[in-house]
């Protein structure tokens, strides 16, 4: 049976209200941090660790704003735009979470992989780019670049998801995270699904969202399949 509990920890200057799911019996396990969109730590969020438990992982859906849900998208915009140009404030965000995933009992600290939504998504690449041992990386709308070079430090597996309408993230930005990924050498691969807008993995909300946001439910079910199949591949749950 998974339980759960919320975790506080402090990062960029707040106290972070995360998400914490434990998979069945004892003993250690591989471990997953989970990074939300822009709006914040939500149910989503919290189901995705869920299930992640319920396949054995130790999972922590991790926070981005001091336990707030950002459901105005210009108060949302007004805190992730300098976020997502502040490389440094994304990987503390990124560390402090791994330190308390790292923390828990259950989790084996050489087994963790690192999947993100949009801002969480970058930066779970932000972990990467700093040389954290990744077992491997997932993003989904979050095909964000990163400094000259640093990609060189990844040391897993990178997929992406994006949408094929997607205004956030438009051809332009995937062929620069694409040309980034290959000039380091990374083990990359990128998924386009055809008709999808941005945040297309996310079911309908009851609050306005920006322009471009919609829900795709075949590719959203697509998407965490493709997840799943990364994390089998590069992070079993038995050695």
């Amino acid at each position: 049976m998974v339980t759960t509990r919320t975790v506080e920890y402090v990062a960029d200057n707040l106290t972070m209200i995360g998400h914490l799911a434990l998979p069945a019996g004892g003993g250690r396990r591989p471990a997953v941090l989970v990074g939300p969109e822009g709006v914040g730590l939500g149910d989503v969020e919290r189901r995705r660790a869920d299930a992640l438990a319920e396949l054995g992982y130790v999972a922590l859906a991790f926070d981005l704003h001091g336990g707030r849900y950002l459901d105005d998208p210009e108060e949302m915009l007004a805190r992730c735009m300098p976020l997502l140009a502040d490389t440094d404030r994304m990987r503390g965000i990124g560390h402090a979470a791994l330190d308390v995933l790292r923390a828990e009992p259950r989790t084996d600290p050489d087994r963790i992989a690192a999947i993100g939504y949009g801002t969480g998504g970058a930066i779970a690449l932000e972990l990467g780019r700093d040389g954290v041992g990744l077992r491997a990386i997932a993003t989904v709308n979050g095909l964000t670049t990163g400094r000259p070079g640093e990609a060189a430090r990844i040391r897993c597996p990178v997929w992406a998801g994006v949408g094929s309408e997607d205004p956030i993230m438009p051809p332009a930005q995937r062929d620069a995270f694409s040309a980034e990924m290959q000039a380091a050498g990374v083990d990359w691969r990128l998924v386009v699904y055809g008709g999808a807008l941005h945040a297309f993995h996310h079911p309908p909300v009851d609050h306005t969202t920006l322009p471009g946001v919609g829900y795709h439910p075949e590719h959203a079910r697509r998407a965490w399949r493709d997840v799943i199949d990364l994390l089998t591949e590069c992070l079993p749950t038995t050695e």
